[in-house]
């Protein structure tokens, strides 16, 4: 399990040094993540134990938020000043969020028959 944990610990590194190396606007861990899935996709499957190590992981998830809340109270008063522009950012990028979703989804759902669901073809 230590092995497992130390891979996805290595890939988020290799994603950082990738992100700092090509200088890419995105950041470092989505990079390690991709790296991760793309070794995932070589292999073929998910071996049992790093399903274990993620799943310790999501469990508890909750606690890597807590350094975000406390950047939220710290900088209470930032945000206080700038509510509007938050709050459209937020609600728009919501949107755009599911819109996108609801669109792929239909795209690519197949129904029973095997047509696609958006355009009724094989």
């Amino acid at each position: 399990m230590l092995a497992y944990l130390t891979m996805i610990f290595v890939c988020q590194l290799a994603g950082e040094l990738l992100v700092t190396a090509i200088n890419l606007p995105v950041p470092g861990p989505v990079c390690g993540m991709a790296i991760l899935f793309l070794g995932l996709l070589v292999y073929g499957t998910i071996p049992p134990a790093l399903g274990e190590v993620g799943g310790a992981l999501l469990d508890n998830l909750s606690l890597l938020f807590v350094p975000a809340g406390a950047g939220v109270m710290l900088h209470a008063t930032l945000i206080g000043r700038d509510w509007a522009p938050i709050a459209v950012s937020l609600l728009a990028s919501t949107a755009l969020a599911i819109a996108v979703t609801a669109w792929l989804m239909s795209r690519l759902t197949v129904t029973n028959d095997g047509k696609s669901a958006a355009s009724g073809k094989s």
